[in-house]
């Protein structure tokens, strides 16, 4: 073979050389960093986790091949939350997945340029980590939990589903911008609904537990309980303890009427989390946090416990369970 056609010959072998046996070679691993709010041994948290690694896959994101994704769990905890978010962003990652408000307000604390997106953040404009929905600026986007109003729903709900309630404890988070927006929200719906409110704040399941039952030694009384990590953590005590005390009870989430509680209304979370994927996914590709609206939650869902009811003496309206998405028997 002559020396000219060799490297002829050559050429065109680099010119065919498979395209994607060079990108693979040329492709940069991005990182990812996920700031949950519960325990990793969590099983709600794990199926928020599973369904924004789902999401991500689908659109071609698969940790250890073109991505690294490193995940904290700080159980609810004030301290390893910040401690976690330094770490994370000192990671350098391309973009933080971060779960709920606490999760926001921490790694915005170590950094306001790591790019975040959120995921079951309520009211994040009111509590500062956006401008607006439409515009917000900044380093972090997401999607909502729920607006105030829907806090004032579960209120309705409880009293729909338990006539001769006259009173409502209602547990918060008073730390959070969102507990204090939520109560305020049941707050307006109580003159109309003829039902007298008590405050319980959410942080210690012993304060939980002596205040409900302090207000339980009265008649007529339910219980209403707002979002947070710290009721999301000691849920199985909270439901343990209504069902115990009989007071009708109502929740921001699906999972609570799984795992005993009489009923819910509020989004569907996994829906958001496998959604977060989608914006995770542009930001890895060159778009940025502040340009991408806010977006608020397609889907609302009833669900209701008749097991539970039936534990409770309670008779379920027809009216309701006909609105019910899931009813649980």
């Amino acid at each position: 073979m002559k020396r000219r056609d060799f490297i002829t010959l050559l050429g065109g072998a680099a010119v065919t050389w498979p395209l994607a046996a060079r990108a693979q070679q040329t492709e940069r691993m991005r990182r990812i960093g996920v700031l949950m709010g519960g325990a990793g041994s969590d099983p709600v948290d794990q199926a928020r986790l599973a369904a924004f690694l789902d999401g991500l896959q689908q659109l071609g994101w698969t940790d250890g091949r073109n991505v690294r994704i490193d995940t904290r769990w700080p159980a609810g905890d004030a301290d390893r939350n910040r401690t976690y978010a330094a770490e994370l962003v000192g990671l350098a990652p391309d973009v933080i997945l971060a779960s709920a408000s606490a999760s926001v307000a921490a790694l915005q604390q170590a950094s306001r340029s790591a790019p975040i997106v959120f995921a079951n953040v309520i009211d994040p404009v009111g509590a500062g980590f956006v401008a607006s929905l439409a515009q917000p600026g900044g380093n972090a986007t997401g999607f909502t939990a729920f607006e105030y109003g829907i806090s004032g729903k579960w209120l309705e709900l409880l009293k729909e589903i338990a006539p001769h309630m006259t009173r409502a404890a209602v547990l918060r988070d008073p730390a959070l911008a969102a507990g204090i927006g939520q109560f305020a929200a049941i707050q307006s719906n109580a003159s109309s609904s003829a039902v007298e409110l008590s405050a319980i704040d959410t942080r210690d399941v012993g304060e939980i537990e002596r205040a409900v039952v302090a207000f339980a030694r009265k008649p007529n009384g339910g219980l209403v309980v707002t979002a947070s990590a710290s009721a999301l953590i000691h849920r199985h005590q909270i439901i343990a303890l209504a069902t115990r005390l009989r007071l009708p009870n109502v929740y921001p989430f699906r999972y609570y009427p799984l795992n005993g509680g009489l009923a819910s209304y509020g989004p569907d979370q996994i829906d958001q989390y496998k959604r977060a994927a989608s914006y995770v996914d542009r930001i890895l590709k060159g778009e940025k946090p502040g340009d991408l609206p806010v977006q608020q939650p397609t889907k609302y869902e009833l669900v209701i416990n008749l097991k539970t009811a039936k534990a409770l003496g309670l008779d379920i309206p027809t009216t309701v369970l006909a609105r019910a998405d899931e009813v649980i028997e």
